[in-house]
């Protein structure tokens, strides 16, 4: 017998040991009635458990399988000296391939070629700390051209940097649609570097790089 019910009563009740007495109907409805509760509130309980689990499994096959550790970066990198190499064949003004300092890398270098408008020179680079400079290098390109690269807007002044002289277009408190570049000419090529993010330095490094390249 349950030590709940030691004894019976001379109907063959059991007597409840904690009441001394067989419970009252009232009584046994609201014990079944609790103990219906609990058992509820325990189901509940070890479906929150299963729940949680199934959800961190969820996030562990993601971890594992959607952003497994890949390459990165690494994946978007481009070989911008090679690509030039290989586009140099289809125009005869010399692509620029600034050798630039250890960390800097490139995410895109393309030669575009519309058939009505000026071919162009394009390589996307990165700096050390993951700001963005864009190079175009437009070939026998005129003044309409190079206007609409920076916007329309007019230099605010000049720097020399690797033997060329830079027309500096510095509108970064305006916040139009070009915030800061610079643009040089050597040759047959117009060439025009541009970014929001990246600093005076890193332009310039840039820049130097470039002048270096071309002169």
């Amino acid at each position: 017998m349950s030590p709940r019910f030691r004894a019976t009563d001379e109907q063959g009740r059991p007597i409840v040991a904690e009441l001394g007495r067989p419970e009252t109907p009232e009584e046994l409805a609201d014990r079944r009635a609790d103990s219906s509760r609990r058992h509820r509130a325990n189901q509940t309980l070890i479906n929150l458990v299963i729940a949680i689990g199934a959800s961190l499994a969820v996030v562990v096959v993601l971890v594992l399988v959607v952003v497994r550790p890949g390459p990165g970066a690494d994946a978007n990198r481009v070989d911008y000296p090679q690509t030039a190499a290989q586009a140099q064949s289809a125009v005869s003004t010399p692509l620029t391939a600034p050798v630039l300092p250890a960390k800097w890398w490139a995410n895109r270098a393309e030669l575009d070629q519309p058939s009505d408008q000026v071919a162009s020179w394009q390589i996307g680079l990165i700096s050390p700390a993951s700001r963005y400079v864009g190079v175009v290098q437009g070939i026998d390109a005129d003044a309409t051209w190079t206007a609409d690269q920076v916007g329309k807007l007019q230099p605010t002044g000049s720097h020399r940097y690797g033997g060329l002289s830079w027309r500096v277009y510095d509108h970064r408190e305006a916040g139009g649609d070009v915030d800061y570049a610079l643009v040089a000419a050597s040759g047959r090529s117009t060439i025009v570097l541009t970014g929001s993010t990246a600093t005076d330095a890193e332009f310039a490094t840039v820049a130097t790089a470039i002048g270096k390249d071309l002169t």
